[in-house]
């Protein structure tokens, strides 16, 4: 009896032992599939501090019912980015704190309510914010088919300058076949851009731009004339166009503003798109007035999600297919991992670059 009963006793003590170490397992089991599952919800991305970049761990953005979540494969740097860091251009409402206009990637989920896009897509993508990161979120209509004959990095390099090109030419200023057109600072991105559409729908271009290396490279990619811009260029515009030009795309602002409109032919249309030479101005309302010109103040991150959705399907039914057929070609200038994001900017920011500088995410 006193055997049965310690037997009983030793068998009760090795039950609970066992119940112990059974809990014990599967509270590690719980804490491992939480590690993973905080690993699988958290991404590097490029976040700012006292306006300097730094990589960092955040969370992965989880898709709305009418987004696309973009794996990133490579994502484009713009002026728009420094003006971020530095304070001076704060995301739309709703958009991504992370920096970044434009990628490339592949779809790797969609919303409930996605019907043109599924897992697996190839696509180019333009952002309100974002794209300093391995994953995004956007609209399902922002994405779009990448080319077939390109690269990811030289895909990235297309959505926010073609697609800021698209609306200023195309639907603020109604270019068409004959038109004259000047694009300021036309080695950069979206001068590089512009250019090329111009040529591929019949007009001609002069470019401003900081070295003669720059107006050659322009020259070479289709421009009609140019000049250095610590020469007189506008002496030169108005001897290249003597009836005034047609468009200017205009990222200087201020600095540039009177000399522009004297240069404007009838009904011409100066645009507006960024202000790199300051904000304020004089005008002369009588030369405006008589010439009927019209100055047109315009970006395109903001803008509503319809607007771009019409953009991005000119883009896709206009302008991609000239990509696969040679008519355009990516220009970029340099790629670099993400890692170097700071280096990045300070290529941009020393204006070294011709065409598009471009993150590495893959």
């Amino acid at each position: 009896a006193e055997f049965s009963l310690l037997s009983s006793f030793l068998g009760i003590i090795i039950a609970n032992f066992t119940f112990l170490v059974n809990i014990g397992a599967n509270l590690g089991n719980l804490q491992r599939i939480n590690l993973e599952i905080d690993l699988w919800n958290n991404m590097k991305a490029v976040g700012i501090i006292n306006k300097k970049l730094v990589v960092e761990e955040t969370e992965k953005p989880i898709p709305k019912d009418d987004e696309v979540l973009i794996k990133v494969k490579a994502a484009g740097l713009n002026r728009a980015d420094i003006a971020q860091k530095n304070g001076l251009y704060p995301p739309p409402p709703g958009a991504s704190e992370i920096l970044g206009l434009e990628c490339s990637g592949i779809i790797e989920a969609v919303g409930t309510k996605v019907t043109s896009k599924k897992p697996g897509d190839e696509v180019i993508a333009l952002l309100a914010g974002g794209g300093y990161a391995e994953y995004v979120a956007c609209p399902e209509f922002h994405a779009i088919k990448k080319p077939i004959s390109i690269d990811w990095f030289d895909a990235a390099s297309i959505p926010e300058v073609y697609a800021t090109c698209w609306l200023n030419l195309f639907i603020e200023a109604s270019m068409q076949a004959g038109d004259k057109v000047v694009f300021h600072a036309g080695a950069s991105g979206i001068g590089t851009a512009g250019v090329q559409l111009a040529k591929a729908f019949g007009c001609e271009s002069f470019v401003s731009a900081g070295s003669k290396e720059k107006i050659e490279f322009c020259l070479n990619l289709g421009a009609s004339s140019g000049e250095i811009r610590s020469e007189d260029i506008f002496t030169k515009i108005q001897a290249w166009a003597p009836q005034g030009v047609d468009i200017i795309l205009d990222p200087v602002g201020a600095n540039y503003f009177e000399k522009n409109l004297s240069v404007l032919g009838m009904e011409g249309r100066l645009v507006i798109i960024g202000l790199m030479g300051g904000v304020q101005s004089n005008i002369n309302l009588g030369h405006l007035m008589i010439k009927r010109q019209r100055v047109i103040g315009s970006t395109i991150r903001a803008r509503s999600k319809e607007i771009k959705n019409e953009v991005m399907k000119a883009l896709e039914d206009k302008v991609l297919p000239l990509f696969d057929s040679g008519v355009l070609k990516p220009i970029v200038h340099q790629v670099l991992p993400l890692s170097d994001c700071t280096k990045a900017h300070e290529i941009m920011e020393s204006n070294e670059n011709i065409g598009k500088i471009i993150l590495n995410l893959d």
